[in-house]
């Protein structure tokens, strides 16, 4: 029974995930992230190509994890479920077949913030405050809250955020580009799942072949990373889905459409959600 987390679908290929963890102030219980796990994996074998993880907590996201969890664990007890959810979790979110966007209506800290780290695209609301207080606690983030923070933000606002534990605003992060949005309270939802409806509308191939592309040349040196670029194009420029796409985007310049009308104009409404 999945008690902690609720699996929507807003449209075809988007999956709404909410989860609602029962502990206090929201902190990931290792059972809400063996849900989050199983709902991520249920949704990507359900055919969704586009996943928003959402909070039921009001002005909370994922929040860090449940410390009795760890102290239990550490201490060979059992824990409130089974700690590979997380890793699960974080594999999931790096699917190469499904984007994933964080809809950060709250704080969120340690494991949670991680989470977050791991998805391709972030909107959250004005205000909220992100955080990695492990070593105030006197642990480390062992799940990318130093290593994917700071591929996002840059070394010098990492070493600030994981040394002296102190939160983060928002607008901050966003500044530092780990952020795509910052929206209005109660809006990061709505902006999430416009962005989520504008993915959706590409071409399957093209899109999971973009994610893999931003997947693996992460952790490549440049000239590998440009190989592996040219290679996974190539096998898209073949899809036959593209070759007619081409074809009909070109017809659509020699009829002497501009770039905004043939590419633009359908999205701006999704765009200036954004703003």
């Amino acid at each position: 029974m999945r008690d902690l987390i609720k699996l929507e679908w807003p449209r075809e290929g988007v999956a709404l995930v909410t989860l609602t963890d029962t502990k206090p102030q929201h902190n990931l219980t290792c059972k809400g992230v063996t849900q989050l796990a199983d709902t991520l994996e249920e949704a990507r074998l359900a055919g969704a190509r586009v996943v928003v993880l959402a909070s039921g907590v009001p002005g909370h996201w994922y929040e860090h994890a449940y410390l009795d969890d760890i102290r239990n664990l550490v201490s060979g007890r059992e824990a409130t479920g089974d700690p590979a959810g997380w890793a699960r979790s974080l594999n999931e979110v790096s699917r190469q077949n499904v984007v994933t966007i964080a809809a950060i209506s709250g704080d969120t800290s340690g494991g949670g913030c991680e989470l977050g780290w791991g998805c391709d695209l972030r909107v959250a609301e004005t205000g909220v405050r992100f955080s990695q207080p492990e070593v105030i606690i006197g642990c480390g983030t062992g799940i990318g809250g130093t290593s994917r923070l700071m591929r996002l933000i840059g070394r010098t606002a990492t070493a600030e955020m994981v040394l002296m534990g102190l939160p983060f605003t928002a607008e901050r992060i966003h500044a530092l580009g780990g952020l795509n949005r910052v929206v209005p309270k109660g809006k990061a939802v709505a902006v999430a799942l416009e962005m989520a409806a504008h993915l959706a509308n590409m071409p399957p191939v093209a899109l999971a072949g973009m994610k893999r592309m931003l997947t693996e040349d992460e952790d490549l040196h440049l000239s590998a990373a440009l190989d592996n670029d040219q290679a996974i194009s190539q096998g898209l420029f073949a899809d036959p889905l593209t070759v007619k796409n081409m074809a009909a985007f070109q017809q659509r310049f020699n009829d002497g459409e501009t770039l905004e009308n043939v590419y633009w104009t359908d999205v701006a409404p999704a765009l200036q959600a954004g703003k």
